[in-house]
């Protein structure tokens, strides 16, 4: 479990191709002594397996096919960066809002405008997501916590402020680009129960 509050970014030092999808290592600033294998990392807002480190800051993930065709995770690259968040551990801060790393699909960014004091985003959700963002609801987009300031059918924007510009890779996202997309854990609960009354 994740908070949506991004505490590095790393850089994609390979990807490889192995039977099962795909291998990348990913340079970071974490204590590699403090990095056990096997443990859960936010890579772009997808839970990942540490499958391997390195004493050099690096560490290595698998990603299975359906990971793949899910997230931009199929698109990385040698140079890349992607925000990184380690598991929550009991007693941390919750920050941000409960994020579990299940991407659930993939958003399109419409539109960026720059402004003195923030920057306004607008996205396309996936059809399958859109009923689960609401106006002022929480949304994790490329393992960002971010609050949704207003929907329209399967659009919706966000105001980012430039302490999460700088702490993050949000600060190159430009029209066009794909972001992972995690809708808010509650809504999509809430969702389910309503099926059954």
């Amino acid at each position: 479990m994740f908070t949506g509050i991004v505490t590095d970014i790393g850089r994609i030092e390979s990807v490889e191709k192995i039977p099962a999808g795909l291998r990348t290592r990913i340079a970071t600033a974490y204590d590699p002594a403090t990095i056990e294998i096997g443990a859960s990392i936010a890579c772009a807002g997808v839970c990942h397996t540490v499958t391997a480190k390195g004493g050099n800051g690096w560490f290595e993930v698998e990603s299975a096919a359906e990971t793949l065709r899910l997230t931009t995770v199929r698109d990385w690259a040698t140079g890349d960066r992607v925000n990184l968040e380690r598991s929550l551990k009991i007693g941390d801060e919750l920050g941000g809002h409960i994020v579990q790393g299940h991407v659930d699909g993939v958003a399109e960014i419409l539109e960026r405008v720059d402004h003195p004091d923030s920057v306004f985003f607008r996205f396309r959700a996936p059809a399958e997501c859109a009923p689960f963002i609401a106006k002022k609801g929480g949304i994790a987009l490329d393992g960002a916590s971010l609050t949704v300031n207003d929907v329209e059918g399967d659009t919706f924007t966000v105001f980012l402020i430039p302490h999460t510009l700088s702490a993050t890779t949000w600060a190159e996202r430009k029209a066009g680009d794909k972001v992972n997309l995690e809708v808010d854990m509650m809504a999509r609960y809430a969702a389910r129960l309503a099926e059954y009354r």
